[in-house]
């Protein structure tokens, strides 16, 4: 199991918490996916490591922008 952390801007909502963990979400081998907009953090747990390009697109796409904490 594989946890990594990643700082988000943009966010100021539950709306815009549900958005990344949507996207977050859809990215093969995630297990769990924690998001404050709050803290402006986003925690991803998965079963191996993941592609940080790929959260980083997922987070994006979310219409976010997020780096590696």
């Amino acid at each position: 199991m594989t946890t990594t952390t990643y700082a988000v801007t943009g966010m100021t909502c539950g709306h815009c918490e549900g958005s990344v963990r949507t996207e977050v979400a859809k990215l093969g081998g995630v297990t769990g996916v924690e998001v404050s907009a709050a803290s402006g953090s986003l925690v991803v747990t998965s079963a191996a490591p993941l592609d940080d390009a790929a959260v980083l697109a997922a987070v994006d796409e979310a219409g976010y922008s997020a780096v590696r904490a």
